[in-house]
């Protein structure tokens, strides 16, 4: 058994969507598969932003929709005939997701989130699958919420393995005569309230379904040719990777590549499960294969974080950031969720670049200026290399302001701000 992921952008139209037919047609012949697909185009954008106006009470109404226009438009791409039955359960799923609108938010953001935003997963795998099975090629729906157990950490819910795994080889039992098709990014708790697996968070999914059913492959499919060695959007000349060890795809990833979530990787690892990065546009391609592999030539690797904050900590009292001091800082970020891209400490300093989350850093700012003195800058880069040498420290370093610098064996980090 394989497990696919299709990311937003290889179902981000009715044309994309019957392209990935063509792909699980052709595949299908090769034995049973598990397809796991995310929301279409941008509309976790979109709905991040629904959910943001729900939260704070107010008119969420043009918002909202855009996102059915949105995904009406492909429905309509798909099934021309205005009375289809899918038409109908179409129009139901968001009379659902308007009913969630209709209640009062909760006092908790990332509870409202989860329960706004995955209905982009739900929406475009019930389209998918409705297409699918229009075309010919038999497929079954299944609700992975049923199955993918979490705690309540909503927007970064962690895995409950033990049950999920008795739930998830009862749902997804190898099925040769269709295909199982269901939603990447979330899961739900025991008592069915659905979580999200933090952004990006389908890749995981398929690597939770590889490992819980021992699966002999993941096939990411992408809108690139494999693993770049940079983001196209902001380097030129980028160079395919043919393979990646485990080890610097764990590590590109937490870094911040886009192209694989960092969780990813450990559970393909732990059973030795090769995962293919490939191009839905030229699915024939051979794209990247990351596993147990070794190579000669190191190719350099970047990765570019926009938006970043760098926040400056120092103790009330010119104290030293001892042990105890920074248990408490660490403590705070633990508190809000935040995730630290870079940390670097002095005896008397602390700092720490992080994404600009408007929602989460304020909080944060309040709790720490409780016990130390804090400042910050905003509108910086995070840029990170990865078998690097001074020729690539000095390209990505053209009009810019090095702020900060960190450096081992094969990683540099730096912290920058554009000078325009």
């Amino acid at each position: 058994m394989r497990v696919f992921k299709f990311g937003g952008a290889s179902v981000n139209s009715a044309e994309a969507v019957k392209n990935m037919a063509e792909i699980l047609r052709q595949q299908r012949e090769h034995g049973p598969l598990t397809v796991v697909v995310s929301a279409m185009g941008k509309t976790t954008n979109a709905l991040e932003e629904v959910a943001k106006l729900f939260f704070n009470e107010k008119d969420y109404s043009g918002a909202f929709a855009k996102v059915k226009n949105y995904h009406t438009e492909i429905v309509s791409g798909l099934f021309p005939d205005e009375k289809h039955p899918f038409r109908q359960e179409f129009e139901l799923l968001f009379e659902e997701l308007a009913g969630v609108l209709r209640k009062q938010p909760s006092l908790n953001f990332d509870f409202d989130y989860d329960q706004i935003v995955s209905y982009g997963e739900i929406i475009s795998t019930k389209i998918v699958a409705a297409y699918l099975n229009h075309a010919g090629i038999k497929t079954r729906w299944v609700d992975i919420r049923k199955c993918l157990k979490t705690d309540n950490t909503y927007r970064e819910a962690l895995v409950d393995w033990e049950l999920s795994t008795s739930l998830v080889k009862k749902a997804f039992a190898p099925n040769s005569e269709q295909i199982l098709l269901t939603q990447g990014f979330i899961g739900s708790t025991i008592n069915n309230l659905t979580t999200t697996l933090g952004r990006e968070g389908s890749d995981y999914t398929a690597a939770i379904l590889a490992y819980i059913l021992d699966a002999e492959s993941v096939t990411i499919w992408k809108d690139v040719p494999g693993v770049l060695n940079a983001d196209p959007k902001w380097f030129d000349n980028c160079v395919r990777l043919d393979q990646l060890s485990y080890l610097d795809a764990i590590e590109l990833a937490y870094y911040g590549a886009t192209v694989i979530h960092p969780k990813t990787i450990k559970p393909l690892q732990n059973k030795n499960i090769r995962l293919h990065v490939k191009s839905f546009l030229n699915p024939k391609d051979p794209g990247t294969i990351i596993g147990d592999v070794s190579y000669e030539s190191l190719t350099p690797s970047f990765i570019f974080k926009m938006d970043q904050v760098l926040i400056h900590i120092s103790p009330l009292d010119f104290s030293f950031i001892a042990e105890d001091k920074l248990r408490t800082i660490f403590g705070y970020f633990s508190k809000h969720g935040m995730k630290i891209n870079l940390m670097q400490n002095s005896a008397v300093s602390f700092q720490v670049c992080v994404n600009n989350d408007q929602t989460r850093i304020p909080n944060l700012l309040n709790d720490l200026r409780q016990d130390f003195k804090v400042s910050f800058d905003t509108g910086l880069e995070l840029i990170t290399i990865r078998y690097y040498d001074e020729s690539t420290i000095q390209r990505v370093l053209v009009n810019k302001d090095l702020i900060l610098e960190q450096r081992s064996k094969r990683t540099i980090q730096m912290v920058v701000k554009d000078l325009g």
